[in-house]
């Protein structure tokens, strides 16, 4: 592979990214789709060991591997090997999601008095992360790939109106950027020519054991800053309430081990989502600059993984439908609490929850969701 790129790349972070030696970009093929579009990886290293995959196919982080107390690199990101298993199983790992991240009931919403309705590729009754061809399944083109203080690569779509069911065309970028310290910053923008919603997260799905790892990630602990979630339906869409976690196992706001709560029964809550598949009330709301979403720490491992998100909610996946016919990386079989996914968004069905805020986007004022998963040790 050839290093791509040169130049410097400027990331505000309130001191998130700082003075770095040198990060790297390398781009190389990762594969043809059936028609022959060309999809690449590019890799950013830092110096401290930290490095990140991204593939053009639903601008996925594919693989995000990282060093432990004692310098071991593990890669933490579930996904597969190859192309051609994005594109035959695909289940969201590490890809973009878009237009519209998580549920939205029956796949519709009403805006400006007019009604539209999505597919409904979530069991047949609600639309799920954008559709039945979301952009986390289509080939994003690369804009460019930067070296220096920050190694980043820029991606772009752009969608029909129409696309999907939903109004507007959109034109949306992904940049990842990573420094020297550990910091993965991704940055998604989007604009339209007509009113529309819009609702862009990461799909990450991690296990700071190491992807594949017998032992999953039931034995880490998880601390979000939210003293409320949006509790579900039997079809884990939002009920419009918004429920206070204390006292209960949605309580995550001192941290807690995540199997202490997972398979508690007797909370309806977690027997609708098979596990924790729950949005998260930050405290913080939504904010200009990127606060603590969550906080996942591996006792054993010593690694440490904070995500940070300028978004008011954070949906925790505990990887409750891998039943172990999804075989990734290097063979692994996926199973329940494999991994687990920290998706900073807004609420899901928003747009059909007025109390939950807006996720309109209207031409000229564009949306931006800043994300960051900063890596680091404890001993």
């Amino acid at each position: 592979m050839l290093v791509i790129g040169a130049g410097l790349f400027v990331a505000a972070v309130g001191g998130i990214v700082g003075a770095a030696q040198a990060a790297t970009a390398e781009r190389a093929p990762f594969g043809k789709l059936a028609d022959g579009t060309r999809i690449d990886a590019v890799t950013l290293t830092g110096a401290n060991g930290v490095s990140a995959t991204i593939i053009s196919f639903g601008a996925t982080l594919q693989s995000f591997k990282v060093p432990d107390r004692n310098g071991k690199i593990a890669d933490i990101e579930l996904g597969y090997d190859t192309l051609e298993e994005y594109v035959a199983r695909p289940n969201y790992w590490g890809a973009t999601i878009g237009r519209y991240a998580n549920r939205i009931a029956g796949g519709h919403f009403e805006l400006d008095g007019k009604s539209y309705q999505l597919p409904l590729n979530d069991n047949g009754v609600n639309s799920l992360h954008g559709g039945s061809m979301g952009w986390d399944r289509l080939p994003w083109r690369i804009v460019s790939v930067t070296q220096g203080k920050v190694a980043s690569v820029k991606l772009e779509i752009t969608s029909p109106a129409g696309d999907q069911g939903y109004p507007g065309t959109v034109h949306a970028t992904a940049t990842y950027s990573l420094d020297d310290a550990g910091n993965l910053v991704i940055d998604y923008d989007a604009t339209t020519d007509a009113p529309t919603i819009i609702n862009m997260t990461n799909h990450a799905i991690v296990n700071l054991a190491g992807e594949g790892a017998e032992r999953g990630v039931l034995g880490e602990r998880l601390t979000v800053p939210a003293s409320r979630f949006t509790p579900v339906n039997a079809k884990l869409i939002p009920t419009g309430e918004m429920r206070p976690v204390a006292g209960t196992v949605f309580d995550f706001t001192k941290g807690r081990v995540i199997g202490d709560g997972i398979r508690d029964g007797k909370d309806q809550q977690i027997v609708y989502g098979r596990g924790y598949d729950h949005n998260f009330v930050l405290d913080a709301g939504l904010t200009a600059q990127p606060k603590l979403a969550a906080k996942l720490e591996d006792p054993q491992s010593g690694r440490v993984l904070e995500v940070l998100s300028t978004e008011p909610g954070v949906q925790v996946y505990t990887g409750n439908f891998l039943d172990g016919t999804y075989v990734g990386k290097a063979g692994h079989v996926y199973r329940m609490g494999d991994g687990i996914a920290l998706e900073p968004q807004r609420f899901p069905d928003t747009p059909n929850h007025p109390a939950f805020g807006s996720a309109e986007l209207v031409p000229g004022k564009p949306y931006h969701h800043r994300m960051i998963f900063r890596v680091s040790t404890t001993r």
